[in-house]
């Protein structure tokens, strides 16, 4: 080959290797602001976790998208609210000297594992169940509940339960939080609150009355 046509092919993987090498840039540098805020939020920075939710929730939902795409949307959205949640409750564990990136990664990869794990179990016994209004909780669980008699039949069956659905009703239904003192400490939307007991309580009515 000829100087000039050495040149050329120099010139042109060098051109190609720019943009992979300033996207690794970007990468890296996103990874960081995500560390920071998170160590942030750590030490009780709030409006840190907040933003730190705010950018979170995009990738968790394109994540989801991407491996689990065949869940009906419902379900997606809830397993991202699962995943929040775990990451809500391991934050202490996070070591801000480690790349933010991968260890939130592990997390969504072990919620969907336990997420394919509930559909392999119930894919025979599907059971279809309404949307129910954002806007409308089900005040009546406690009295419900109250009828079925064993106590430790009700918590069993509450510990079947989803991890977000779980959460939502020991927070509201349990421990008596506000829907604005549970949302805070989820960083989920009042909304989606709401939805989660709805559906853990008709779970809970299907398994305590089988």
């Amino acid at each position: 080959m000829s100087t000039s046509g050495a040149a050329a092919v120099r010139s042109r993987s060098s051109r190609s290797a720019e943009p992979a090498s300033r996207g690794s840039a970007r990468r890296d540098a996103k990874d960081r602001a995500l560390s920071i805020l998170m160590r942030n939020a750590q030490e009780g920075d709030r409006i840190a976790y907040a933003s730190l939710m705010r950018e979170v929730l995009p990738i968790l939902k394109r994540v989801v998208q991407a491996r689990l795409h065949f869940l009906p949307a419902t379900d997606r959205e809830d397993l991202v609210q699962d995943i929040v949640l775990s990451l809500h409750a391991a934050r202490a564990t996070y070591d801000p000297a480690r790349a933010f990136m991968p260890w939130l990664l592990a997390i969504a990869h072990n919620r969907m594992v336990d997420q394919a794990r509930r559909n392999a179990r119930r894919s025979a016994h599907e059971l279809s169940v309404d949307e129910y209004p954002a806007h409308v909780a089900d005040e009546n669980f406690d009295a419900h509940a109250g009828g079925y008699g064993d106590p430790e039949e009700l918590r069993r069956a509450i510990r079947s339960l989803p991890r977000g659905q779980r959460s939502a009703i020991e927070m509201l239904k349990l421990r008596e939080m506000s829907l604005k003192e549970a949302a805070q400490a989820t960083c989920m939307s009042i909304g989606a609150l709401k939805v989660s007991v709805h559906r853990a309580i008709k779970a809970l009515r299907m398994s305590l009355r089988a």
